[in-house]
């Protein structure tokens, strides 16, 4: 049998940077916020990391096919939360060098120039689950040198608070339409862990407000497997939405 040779779409990386975020978590709640990451959890429980909990966003707990699965009150999911037991993907409207994020207002908060979603549960996921994030369009505007109000905790916000705020706080990686970005610096700074195939280290430091941390020798974004382009292509996403979110290149 010939064996067909496809392209991978930006898009396509940046669902399976999505995904490897839930790798090795075990039995955890995926909270994916946006629909890349949503993509992403559901391939990372359909691949290697079966024992994720997905959610309906209510009181659901569901299976790969939206069926439900079990129920999950209030009540259980806070308990989960607060035990470091769910693995958050949010968004950003400012990140900075160390991860504190802010989705509430640009500007002085007094008097803001611009008011965004508020603070809402950020502070509560960053300082008792893991969070990532997930930034579609990378950029000078998200990526800042310090935000312009802190709604999730960054690593040097958490450490100015002592080890209540530092026992759960994790911020496992960063993934945008560029790059991977992580934290495995000795100060907690941001690092270029990965740029997508196509994307230039270059690119991406012109696209950041503040100098990123690099290794030696930067990969690429790894490639998807023929069974996980398949399952996003025909399964997870066949009506090809992610690439109105991430253009092709």
């Amino acid at each position: 049998m010939s064996r067909t040779i496809t392209t991978t779409t930006r898009a396509e990386y940046c669902v399976i940077a999505c995904a490897d975020a839930w790798r090795d978590n075990g039995e955890v709640l995926a909270s994916p916020m946006g629909l890349i990451p949503s993509i992403g959890a559901r391939l990372a429980k359909h691949t290697f990391a079966p024992d994720l909990l997905l959610t309906d966003g209510e009181a659901t707990l569901v299976g790969l096919d939206g069926t439900p699965e079990g129920w999950l009150p209030y009540r259980r999911h806070l308990t989960m939360v607060t035990g470091g037991r769910r693995h958050v993907m949010m968004g950003a409207s400012q990140l900075d060098r160390f991860g504190n994020q802010n989705i509430s207002c640009i500007g002085d908060w007094q008097q803001p120039a611009r008011q965004l979603l508020g603070v809402r549960g950020a502070p509560v996921n960053t300082l008792n689950n893991p969070v990532s994030y997930w930034v579609p369009k990378h950029s000078r505007r998200v990526f800042v040198e310090k935000v312009d109000m802190i709604s999730g905790v960054g690593y040097d916000s958490a450490a100015a608070a002592g080890p209540s705020a530092t026992r759960y706080h994790r911020i496992p990686r960063v993934v945008s339409d560029l790059a991977v970005l992580d934290f495995e610096t000795l100060d907690r700074a941001m690092r270029l862990a990965s740029v997508h195939p196509g994307v230039t280290a270059e690119e991406v430091e012109a696209a950041t407000g503040f100098p990123l941390a690099r290794p030696d020798e930067l990969p690429y974004t790894r490639e998807p497997t023929a069974t996980e382009l398949r399952l996003i292509r025909t399964v997870l996403d066949p009506d090809g939405l992610r690439d109105r979110e991430v253009p092709p290149a």
